[in-house]
């Protein structure tokens, strides 16, 4: 997946909508706990404050004590996080747990009302937070009402240590809810983007040939592409039959005027003007030849190398130039070697793959000096390599192979169309082209085209 790909924006999307949910969701669980240990907690001590308020009493002699001691052992161990203290009229700590052992914990000055409950947080014997319940309640004493101010805490961090206690045996679940809400975004994911495959797939079958529009079997939010999709192929069809239509009057205007000029021809060899007679012949046939390869040219341009059925046999096609070639002059002379399998498919429009192939064993022929190999390769897709034992090209002009009208050698009959049309050729069907110094120190040309799977081994 690229920065640009739509299935990692998804995913970037769901990794963050997942993370967020996973950290609030989180979150919000350990503030919810927190908040009821907390409250119960608070509930705890204030059970404690009133037994402590039920058991504190005033005696005789005025002296403040318990009529018996609260019953949580932690009250009887020293710094053990639970605390009360009671505190007199005039006096701070009058009486404490043992708990507390030398230190005083100091209230805030609130004014409380007899009786209510008053929660806060102070600091405790260990420097550490209280969670404090405390009130104030009057007694009955010889000389009037005493004032004393009740006080029960325990240290917040017992709460502290519930809450991560807490969170840590719930990070295996919310580790687990993460892969459950990760593998529902690979469905998600999955699900959503499979019409867009299945459009990818329906292209790739009109670009093989097997079809010729993409069908209706889409969701409503991808048939308005469909829909553009399928009018962009009509249009392009259309464009395509008045190219053809065009090519076929242009040859047809031709035709005539280049019959005219070979009779013209012959009329002066039978006048006895041979030699201007084979000029203007020679000429003809030079337009001739070029005129068709202009509309070769045309039509390829026009988009229709690659419409249905776009399917021939590369060996066969071969070997059907070469039964031409050998009864040439210059392909009389040669010695044609040609390793390749039975059979060998290419997605490719057989007149196109005539042309291509036609191209290039002519100028193999035209630069040999004795001997030509074709070797024909059916893998992923077909690979055609040609090459011959002629004096070959400098290395400085092996890239300008294949330019429109380059002519290496003016001496050499020729338009310098051939491999500029072999270029067209293999552009139009997605295949690569490529020219090399061969071995035997002529021209290599190595030519892919993509496989027709009809005709594949597998």
């Amino acid at each position: 997946m690229t920065r640009r790909s739509l299935r990692a924006r998804l995913w970037i999307g769901a990794a963050l909508s997942i993370t967020l949910a996973l950290a609030v969701s989180g979150l919000g669980l350990l503030t919810l706990f927190e908040r009821h240990v907390e409250r119960r907690i608070g509930e705890e001590l204030r059970a404690q404050l009133n037994q402590l308020a039920a058991a504190v009493t005033i005696t005789q002699e005025g002296e403040i004590q318990l009529a018996r001691e609260p019953a949580d052992p932690r009250f009887e161990q020293p710094l053990s996080g639970l605390y009360w203290q009671i505190d007199g009229p005039a006096r701070q700590g009058l009486l404490r747990s043992r708990s507390l052992w030398d230190h005083l914990v100091e209230l805030t000055d609130d004014d409380l009302d007899p009786g209510s409950v008053h929660a806060h947080e102070v600091m405790g014997p260990d420097g550490g937070a209280l969670l404090v319940r405390e009130r104030r309640i009057r007694l009955q004493a010889t000389d009037g009402l005493a004032a004393l101010r009740l006080m029960v805490g325990v240290d917040r961090a017992e709460l502290i240590t519930a809450r991560d206690a807490f969170a840590a045996d719930m990070l295996p679940y919310l580790a687990l809810i993460g892969l459950v809400l990760a593998l529902a975004a690979f469905v998600q994911i999955q699900t959503g983007l499979a019409p867009l495959d299945a459009v990818r797939r329906g292209l790739g079958e009109i670009r093989a040939g097997g079809t010729r529009r993409l069908g209706e079997a889409y969701p409503d939010e991808v048939m308005p592409l469909v829909g553009e999709v399928n009018a962009l192929l009509e249009a392009r069809e259309q464009a395509i039959e008045r190219a053809r239509a065009w090519t076929a009057d242009l040859a047809h205007g031709l035709k005539t005027p280049l019959g005219a000029l070979v009779a013209d021809a012959q009329r002066l060899r039978e006048d006895g003007n041979a030699p201007l007679a084979d000029d203007l012949e020679h000429l003809a046939m030079g337009m001739r030849r070029r005129v068709e390869r202009e509309l070769v040219r045309a039509r390829l341009r026009s988009g229709a190398g690659v419409q249905p059925p776009a399917h021939a046999d590369v060996v066969e096609t071969i070997h059907r130039l070469l039964r031409t070639l050998q009864r040439t002059p210059e392909g009389a002379r040669l010695d044609w070697q040609l390793v390749a399998p039975a059979q060998a498919g290419a997605a490719v429009i057989a007149d196109d793959l005539l042309e291509l192939l036609g191209n290039l064993l002519e100028n193999a022929a035209k630069w040999a000096r004795n001997e030509v190999d074709i070797r024909v390769t059916a893998g992923d897709r077909i690979e055609i390599c040609i090459e011959d034992d002629g004096p070959g090209v400098p290395a400085e002009q092996t890239p300008r192979l294949g330019e429109r009208g380059l002519r290496l050698d003016e001496r050499r009959e020729g338009s310098g169309l051939g491999l500029a049309i072999a270029r067209d050729v293999v552009d139009a069907y997605g295949g690569a082209l490529d020219f090399e110094r061969a071995s035997k120190g002529g021209l290599s040309v190595r030519v892919w085209l993509p496989m027709d799977q009809r005709m594949s081994p597998g």
